[in-house]
């Protein structure tokens, strides 16, 4: 791998067991949003309902909110390689026996919502054991380039994932889609097997910790994680700068069809246009966090970067012309990128190895509040219309920072976490 030797921004791809995870990363983020298109198309296809259409990702969203704290005691207590493997296959089974019903033409729409929960499910399993894999795979030097990659991992399944869907449901059914997904989840765990995880050194403090857990009930561990993090006051406010904006800020997603039809005045293609422009963003922002090197930033960056996307999203509600639009959709993508992968690098920093899977189980939480951010914002827009909701969620996210970063003065004047 001496191509990327002399590259800064990919480090971490030096390292071989890295370079497994990113890959598994890469074809799990392939199958997870080529299923997001597969699963509104087939849901829709049966039931022409809209309603159905953001019922059926709700549920698959539900486990994610449900399981994610469990998922993270369970990484902290056995093997988080093990949990991630396992999880990476369950998906691939579902996607086999989802494309099965739709070839043999036995699919009814019960199907599509209980796999959908089944595969929410496992991925809320997955999640927080990879984020600890990257930790203990890179150590602290490299950690920072690793997340980043792998956000950059996400974003371009993102991008790509969908568009390959697309091609495939159009000339060969949605069927062969779900074959394909499970390819990808298949792959996803060849490479998770190759991976060496490193040892952990063996201290006092360790030990102790193993004979804890091996008397401690696995919702006794939950209990002694969320402990943890309400007993430190670095870790809420990183928390809370995570959170918050997958609620009140990420959402602004499911308006675009209304920003591109009622308010260019455009279509599809126009809707497009901005979601591209977002995923643009968001890749810059993760190529240039893994182009940082040694330096991992700091507090006062971090909250610039969040108080930076929600003012962002303020500007994209009311630009004037669609050219505007796109470069605030672009400047939001970038940001919220980039301050989501350092804050990612300082929970994992300041968690110690013992609460680290069960610390990333509640910040997954993340993937399950979105859901409910997109009803809370159709709510918003149906009541004061769209610009008017994405201005509030917008302004509510810069305000969240600006509070932590006036209430959270450790984090403020925290110059590196290395």
């Amino acid at each position: 791998m001496s191509l990327f030797r002399n590259v800064r921004t990919f480090d971490s791809l030096s390292l071989r067991d890295f370079r497994y995870l990113w890959l598994g990363q890469v074809s799990v983020g392939m199958g997870f949003w080529m299923d997001s298109v597969s699963r509104s198309w087939l849901i829709y296809q049966m039931t022409g309902s809209p309603f159905q259409l953001g019922l059926v990702n709700a549920v698959k969203g539900v486990p994610l909110l449900a399981f994610g704290m469990i998922a993270g005691a369970v990484a902290d207590r056995y093997g988080r390689k093990m949990q991630l493997v396992l999880s990476q296959g369950v998906n691939a089974v579902l996607n086999v026996i989802l494309a099965l019903l739709i070839l043999t033409g036995n699919i009814e729409p019960w199907h599509i919502y209980v796999t959908a929960f089944l595969a929410g499910t496992v991925q809320a399993f997955q999640q927080p054991a990879r984020q600890v894999l990257i930790s203990e795979i890179v150590g602290e030097k490299h950690l920072l380039n690793a997340i980043s990659l792998n956000s950059a991992a996400v974003n371009l399944s993102k991008s790509v994932g969908p568009a390959i869907c697309g091609i495939l449901i159009q000339s060969l059914g949605v069927d062969y889609s779900y074959f394909v997904q499970a390819g990808f989840y298949i792959l996803a765990t060849v490479w998770s097997i190759q991976i060496r995880v490193p040892k952990a050194a063996v201290t006092a403090k360790s030990l102790e910790y193993a004979k804890a857990v091996a008397g401690q009930s696995l919702f006794g561990g939950i209990r002694e994680g969320v402990r943890y993090v309400l007993s430190q006051p670095l870790i809420m406010a990183l928390l809370v700068l995570e959170l918050v904006p997958a609620l009140l800020g990420n959402p602004f997603t499911s308006l675009m069809p209304i920003f591109a039809i009622d308010i260019f005045h455009g279509d599809a293609h126009t809707q497009g246009l901005l979601l591209t422009m977002l995923g643009i963003g968001a890749l810059v922002g993760a190529l240039l966090m893994a182009s940082l090197g040694k330096w991992q930033g700091s507090g006062q960056f971090l909250i610039a970067g969040a108080a930076g996307f929600g003012l962002s999203l303020a500007f994209f509600a009311y630009s004037p012309v669609l050219g505007l639009a796109m470069f605030f959709v672009f400047l939001a993508g970038v940001l919220d990128s980039a301050y989501t992968s350092q804050n990612l690098t300082m929970i994992q920093l300041l968690t110690p190895a013992e609460f680290r899977g069960r610390v990333m189980g509640i910040r997954m939480l993340d993937r399950g509040l979105q859901p409910l951010g997109s009803l809370l914002a159709g709510a918003l827009a149906a009541l004061l219309g769209g610009p008017a909701a994405v201005m509030i969620m917008g302004a509510s996210c810069f305000l969240v920072a600006v509070i932590v970063g006036l209430s959270a003065r450790r984090l403020w004047h925290l110059k590196s976490v290395s």
